[in-house]
């Protein structure tokens, strides 16, 4: 069979996960729970590890490419450029640039921060989903920033495990739309598929729960923006760019969640992870690392600071 990449449709909601991808895909019911326990089966782009979990319409269900007993495997690229921040026997830093996809998709077979890992660091290949070899936790396309990869099967359950309970410090930089007044807040509003499009994401009731965290950096009046630092207390797909949007202060930049205002220069959001803390898996020990604002961005605030001096 050839993978898939599409929303659960209204008539499944409610089904077992396991069962789904056994209708779906026309493997033994077996076969997709040992899927799902190896973490090959994501549900809007994070591994599911439950077969029992009932599943949502609307919800984007990803399955490999699977057949009895194997699962196809990614074909390493190594012209794909990789930025290392940090490697160690255990874990790798990345500083991804904005435009890379970081794993394969829909419309994305190849030429992805995945494709480039395999060729640079092979071993990776065993470690977590086949479709997300190393991955612990992504970034959207247009996002710049950091990002860990494992390197061992110990080093990922690790990881997945400090994401899981809270312990993993995402730090982003963002720069909205309009003056946000509070210095500081938290939205909390859950998160699902958007009516208006199966690409986008929404604030939507029954929707997966979602928590951002942010402080202002910086305000300028002309034209009206604000620089928040946002810090991620839950990690879904499109999060932030939903949650400031749900406010009434999207991403400068942001044409998917919004079109009418000026961009100011820019062709992709405004987004960067700027700061990632974890403890290392192997000795305890606190990392952080930082990154600093790719030109794009940079020469926008640069803009903004000149017309409102």
């Amino acid at each position: 069979m050839t993978g898939l990449h599409e929303p659960i449709p209204p008539a499944l909601d409610g089904e077992r996960l396991d069962r789904l991808v056994s209708l779906l895909t026309g493997i033994s019911r077996s076969r997709a729970a040992k899927a799902i326990e190896d973490g090959q089966v994501l549900i809007d782009d994070e591994p599911v590890l439950v077969r029992s979990r009932r599943v949502q319409a609307g919800e984007e269900l990803t399955v490999p490419d699977i057949a009895e007993g194997e699962v196809q495997g990614l074909r390493p690229d190594p012209g794909v450029e990789i930025v290392v921040v940090h490697e160690d026997a255990e874990v790798i830093v990345v500083d991804k640039a904005a435009g890379v996809v970081v794993h394969p998709g829909a419309g994305h077979d190849e030429g992805t921060l995945v494709h480039g890992l395999l060729a640079r660091y092979p071993e990776v290949a065993s470690v977590g989903s086949v479709l997300r070899p190393g991955i612990v936790h992504r970034l959207d396309r247009g996002t710049s920033g950091l990002l860990m990869v494992a390197r061992t099967a110990a080093t990922h359950a690790s990881l997945v495990r400090q994401l899981s309970d809270r312990r993993v410090d995402r730090r982003y930089l963002a720069l909205v739309h309009g003056c946000v007044e509070a210095d500081e807040g938290r939205i909390e509003a859950p998160i699902g598929r958007s009516p208006r499009g199966r690409t986008r994401m929404a604030v939507v009731a029954g929707g997966r729960e979602a928590r951002t965290a942010y402080t202002v950096q910086e305000r300028w009046g002309r034209p009206s923006t604000t620089l928040l630092e946002c810090r991620l207390e839950t990690g879904r797909t499109h999060q932030i760019r939903v949650h400031l949007t749900a406010i009434g202060h999207p991403l400068v930049g942001d044409a998917a969640y919004d079109s009418s205002r000026e961009h100011l220069g820019l062709d992709r959001p405004f987004l960067h992870a700027g700061h990632l803390g974890f403890m290392h898996p192997a000795t305890g020990a606190a990392m952080a690392f930082d990154s600093s604002l790719p030109a794009d961005l940079a020469g926008v605030l640069e803009n903004l600071a000149e017309g409102s001096g």
